[in-house]
């Protein structure tokens, strides 16, 4: 894990510890500097990785302080840092359906902008919440940039592994999402009736460098998933 991101999770979970309320005024960067025993370049890092979850805002002149926590059950929309560090607060656990090497049809190598002879990965995972089905998610991840994932990697968060075991720093993601209704057969996963609503995204994961790394396709369940957006207004 890169120092700044392991930084920011200490912040973060010192927060929920301590049940700091909103409005709260953590220590200065100075404060925080002699606290982690780190550079300032990793203080300012980690309070964005922060700053852009919604954990904390910080206002110049003034420091740094807790932003009001979101409502339980409720997942952030925007935010891309992966379902396992967004459900940190709530119990949640993840199914494997299916892992099996694959080759990419036309739209999947669009996507990920490779020749149709890659060999990617096929990770096919039903997500939960509080013992609930919270969404049925199908990825494709290129073997070139991430060369090895079984069932015990794939069961957790994928994201966490290929940071710290291949060095990956995960850039951004494009994503796209549509109101549609479920085919047969996801919606027998996601145990709902043929032609239930769901929330339909498609999202490419790309690492810091720009290249796409992970085409994710999500069916979200549409009585067991709720969302929220953070935005920064100025």
């Amino acid at each position: 894990m890169l120092k700044y991101d392991e930084v920011a999770q200490k912040i973060e979970q010192n927060i929920y510890t301590a049940a700091l309320a909103a409005g709260t005024r953590l220590a200065n960067i100075e404060e925080l500097i002699k606290q982690y025993q780190v550079s300032r370049t990793t203080i300012i890092k980690a309070l964005d990785i922060l700053e852009r979850r919604g954990i904390i805002y910080q206002q110049q002149g003034s420091g740094i302080f807790v932003r009001q926590k979101k409502k339980p059950g409720y997942i952030s929309f925007i935010e891309s840092h992966g379902f396992t560090n967004d459900q940190k607060q709530q119990p949640s656990f993840t199914k494997v359906i299916e892992l099996t090497q694959v080759k990419p049809s036309q739209t999947i190598a669009k996507a990920l902008q490779c020749d149709l002879n890659e060999d990617l990965y096929l990770v096919k995972r039903l997500r939960y919440i509080n013992n609930q089905i919270h969404c049925l998610e199908c990825s494709y991840y290129r073997k070139k940039i991430v060369p090895y994932l079984n069932i015990e990697i794939t069961s957790g968060s994928i994201f966490n592994y290929i940071k710290q075991v291949f060095n990956i720093n995960i850039g951004f993601s494009d994503k796209y999402f549509e109101v549609t209704t479920l085919e047969a057969d996801n919606a027998a996963l996601l145990e709902l009736p043929q032609g239930s609503p769901t929330l339909y995204v498609e999202e490419i994961f790309y690492t810091s460098a720009g290249e796409p790394f992970d085409y994710s396709i999500k069916h979200y369940h549409y009585k067991n998933s709720k969302y929220f957006v953070q935005s920064q207004l100025s």
